[in-house]
């Protein structure tokens, strides 16, 4: 039987631990409540998100973990679980697994290896807990979902704090920190070959390496996470997605994390930290799991930050995917079809892309003479809404042309401002006829969901600094 005695748990080094035959637990905690939170499930567009309401501290905090995560499998090793009792000290926390994984709903890799999915797991389970607004920490690559939705959703997000995380994963001429190709590869190499085995333990927890119940703990962790081929499509889509597109965008406070023996090099961090305005970079002591007592530090300076006093402030930017369509050839049709028919054949045309915005959950701007100005809070659905509509509009023997781009907008009532509209219009000049021409940032970030790009060619718009490598839909 374990002996309780009375602990802070802002100490981690007093945590001890009991083995016994049946495995291990923490002694320590008193008057902790010993049952495992409920397991609830969130509904996010017919599909099941499994999350999990903990914690009893003041601060509402979503917390948007690695993908390779099981709710019920983090709590079997007690080091983790002091981990969970620390957080909820002062927040209440609301864990979840993304689509695909863990105790959430399966879906196709193709489906689950998009980063605009896995943001509407964050908002779906913020709905079913009730939650307007609540604060979000993204740790690993969580922090890739935390940093999209915060700047797609800044109204929902009080604070973002990044553990650990980054921009992106692979290494480019301007951006040093990544792994390089032939590292990539032997990164996919070692998933295949020992997914299920604990081997990555030596890089997240070396100091736990030697400890054969926490490897075996780990392992547990990734079989009840995801398959080994899951993991190795799910790595793929990590080393294409490329968000430093976005950190601009971000309005709200952050807090960047780094813990000194994290297993990815110090660079994504600190260009987190430079790159999204007014964050703060703390580094602490720690590996990449939380783990007592290093992480301690770790978790004071999460508190700290969480709990401090904040203005509350209504947003005027937010990042969205911009969208412009056009029809060609018009002139020339009203002429042949005179002004009544050609109204007639108008209002068809603009029943046809409401009912696509509807589909996709965009929303109107205003009209543009014969065409449409809406906003996207997700890039796939911008592209599958412009794709629908030109080949809706097709049914009415009407041809189109649109363009997209992903940026910060300016928030103006009812109407958008700011350079990315500029940046879309200038490409709605570029494409052709039935053609949907979209800028790099909106292909960098539909990386895993299935659409597919041809190269339009590097372009000049006029009023933008810089060359623009641009893409139509195919």
């Amino acid at each position: 039987m374990a002996i309780f005695r009375s602990v802070d748990l802002r100490q981690p080094e007093h945590l001890a631990v009991e083995r016994t035959g049946a495995g291990r637990r923490a002694i320590g905690f008193v008057s902790v409540d010993e049952r495992e939170p409920e397991i609830r499930y969130a509904n996010a567009g017919g599909v099941h998100i499994a999350y999990q309401v903990d914690g009893t501290g003041p601060v509402d905090l979503v917390q948007v973990t690695e993908w390779a995560f099981n709710l019920e499998g983090i709590r079997q090793e007690p080091k983790m679980e002091w981990a969970s009792q620390r957080l909820g000290s002062f927040c209440r926390t609301i864990a979840f697994n993304r689509r695909g994984v863990g105790l959430s709903d399966p879906v196709p890799v193709a489906e689950f290896a998009s980063l605009e999915t896995w943001v509407d797991d964050v908002r779906a389970v913020m709905d079913a807990v009730g939650l307007e607004r609540a604060s979000v920490m993204g740790n690993g690559s969580g922090g890739q979902m935390a940093m999209l939705f915060a700047a797609t959703h800044p109204d929902r997000v009080e604070s973002l704090v990044l553990l650990n995380a980054f921009a992106r994963l692979s290494q480019a001429e301007d951006y040093p920190w990544g792994f390089p190709p032939e590292a990539q590869d032997g990164f996919l190499e070692l998933i295949g070959a020992s997914w299920g085995s604990g081997a990555v333990v030596d890089f997240i927890a070396p100091s736990q390496a030697a400890d054969p119940d926490f490897v075996s703990w780990w392992a547990r962790m990734e079989r009840m996470s995801a398959s080994p081929g899951t993991a190795m499509e799910v790595m793929k889509v990590m080393f294409e997605l490329d968000l430093r597109h976005v950190l601009p965008a971000i309005t709200v406070p952050t807090l960047v994390i780094r813990t000194q023996r994290d297993w990815l090099d110090r660079g994504h961090s600190t260009y987190l930290a430079s790159a999204i305005p007014g964050a703060r970079f703390v580094e602490t002591t720690g590996e990449t799991l939380w783990l007592p007592p290093d992480a301690g530090a770790m978790f004071d300076a999460i508190e700290d930050f969480l709990t401090g006093d904040r203005a509350d402030r209504e947003p005027d930017r937010v990042l969205a995917t911009v969208l412009f369509t056009d029809l060609t050839g018009s002139t020339a049709r009203a002429s042949a079809m005179g002004d009544a028919r050609w109204r007639d054949l108008l209002d068809q045309h603009d029943a046809v892309v409401r009912r696509q915005l509807s589909r996709h959950r965009g929303r109107e701007i205003k009209r543009t003479g014969d065409g449409f100005l809406v906003t996207f809070d997700g890039p796939g659905r911008a592209v599958r809404c412009a794709v629908s509509i030109r080949d809706a509009l097709r049914s009415l023997d009407l041809e189109m042309r649109a363009s997209l781009h992903t940026g910060e907008i300016e928030l103006r009532g009812e109407d958008i401002g700011g350079i990315a509209v500029h940046i879309a219009a200038r490409l709605l000049g570029i494409a052709e006829s039935g053609e949907v021409v979209a800028s790099r940032t909106v292909r960098d970030l539909t990386a895993g969901s299935g659409l597919s790009f041809s190269d339009r060619g590097t372009h000049s718009l006029k009023g933008v600094e810089d060359e623009w490598t641009l893409y139509a839909v195919s």
